[in-house]
């Protein structure tokens, strides 16, 4: 780190500011880097040095940063109307918005209802479900399921279905805990089987659970094909075909958290779309904006919006945010959906996937100390056995060393990159990783 600017700088962020998911004593060694600018792939902190931002800045930038697309519409919507409440008013990019998003789904779900982050739509999401069980006359069916090791936000309605010690122990006097069933993560197979196999020994303990409890069960919460926050966890499609057939036959809703997964990240404009399926619920934030403003979405079946659609007031969704729908937020995600359709970006997102895939292959593929280096579309993660104490905040000091932006969850290094990176950038991310690897395991 230079002496200059960035030292200022951090002295002012670390007196005002209260970072997250941050023990704020720990930068006392670990660097804080002032960032500047961002321009495509790179970031750059006050004295020009830069970082590929290897992880798109929490899982939210898809087209680089100071996208000149995304830029140009935001600068026409300014021109516009920035914002209007959406309760009794409407505005153009809302509609469009919610217009297209259903096209995607094939108009199978749609309505879609806005907040601004992703644990917000899981709150939606929820009550939501308890909302519609109660319309139909069910008050009854007011609890959760969710898989072992899930997150889905740290508010406190996300918690409940949250299956991370860290976030949620804290806070347990405040959440009414859902039910956990086992994971369907890959890496649990015993010998000879295969991913789908776990899928299935993961989807009995589900019909299992549903069996005796499904009369009290609002919902199944999932994201669908990688379980992020605890450590990139992958597993088989079959586990989304076998639970939407077992939500069906139990009368339970089906909850898809799209946040992190959506928006093309593992192959699919939906990651439902791999598994054939769709949700009674989808979860949309993070990339729906191009990483540009905080915005989340909840689109639903028609199903479910009938359900709500009553003379009596409280029959309605009255859930609420002052800034809902927000219409700059709103364009920047149809500018985000416009480079899809232009740019062909699911396809080539396959070619850049396969690039990725191949370097990490080279590059770290034959370490004494990686296990599990796994892929899912653009989303790729690998373990490290035996991984000293600290290793996370050690790996992503080294990264930074060599311009590289990367936080490992524990010891899973993962990388989850903007979909513009040139073949130089994919190859100077992979080396710089297992350069980055090497230096926190000496």
């Amino acid at each position: 780190m230079s002496e200059s600017r960035n030292t200022a700088f951090i002295a002012r962020s670390l007196a005002a500011v209260w970072h997250p998911c941050t023990q704020m004593k720990h930068h006392e060694q670990l660097p804080l880097i002032p960032i500047q600018r961002g321009e495509g792939a790179w970031l750059y902190d006050m004295d020009g040095r830069r970082y590929l931002d290897g992880i798109s800045s929490w899982w939210v930038n898809l087209f680089g940063h100071a996208n000149p697309r995304i830029n140009q519409a935001l600068k026409d919507q300014l021109e516009q109307l920035e914002h209007v409440m959406l309760a009794g008013f409407s505005h153009g990019p809302v509609v469009e918005l919610s217009e297209r998003l259903a096209a995607l789904t094939g108009h199978r779900l749609g309505h879609a209802f806005y907040a601004s982050d992703g644990a917000s739509a899981t709150e939606i999401a929820l009550k939501m479900s308890v909302h519609y069980w109660r319309n139909q006359g069910e008050a009854g069916k007011n609890r959760f399921i969710s898989l072992a090791g899930s997150y889905h936000g740290e508010t406190v309605g996300a918690l409940a279905v949250t299956d991370v010690a860290i976030f949620r122990d804290a806070y347990a006097p405040l959440v009414r805990p859902g039910a956990c069933v086992p994971s369907p993560d890959a890496r649990l197979a015993q010998d000879g089987e295969t991913p789908a196999d776990v899928a299935r020994r993961a989807a009995a303990a589900l019909e299992a659970h549903l069996a005796e409890h499904a009369h009290e069960t609002a919902a199944l919460i999932v994201e669908p094909l990688i379980q992020c926050a605890s450590g990139m966890v992958m597993y088989d499609p079959e586990y989304l075909r076998l639970a939407r057939a077992l939500c069906d036959r139990y009368r339970v809703l089906l909850i898809a958290d799209e946040i992190a997964v959506g928006c093309g990240r593992t192959g699919t404009f939906f990651a439902c779309e791999q598994a054939g399926i769709w949700p009674d619920f989808i979860c949309l934030s993070k990339g729906i904006s191009g990483g540009y403003l905080p915005l989340s979405i909840v689109l639903s079946t028609d199903a479910i919006y009938a359900a709500f659609y009553a003379d009596e007031t409280a029959r309605g969704f009255l859930h609420s945010h002052s800034y809902t729908g927000n219409p700059l937020a709103c364009r920047a995600a149809l500018a985000t959906l416009d480079i899809f359709a232009q740019d062909d970006v699911i396809a080539r997102n396959q070619t850049a996937a396969a690039r990725l895939g191949a370097a990490f292959q080279a590059a770290v593929g034959d370490h004494p100390q990686v296990r599990h280096l796994r892929q899912r579309g653009m989303i790729l993660a690998f373990d490290v056995e035996g991984a000293p104490t600290g290793f996370a905040r050690r790996f992503f000091t080294e990264a930074l060393k060599r311009e590289l932006l990367l936080r490992p969850i524990g010891n899973t290094v993962y990388t989850l990159p903007p979909y513009i990176l040139s073949d130089a950038e994919i190859a100077f991310l992979a080396h710089q990783t297992r350069a980055a690897l090497e230096a926190s395991l000496d």
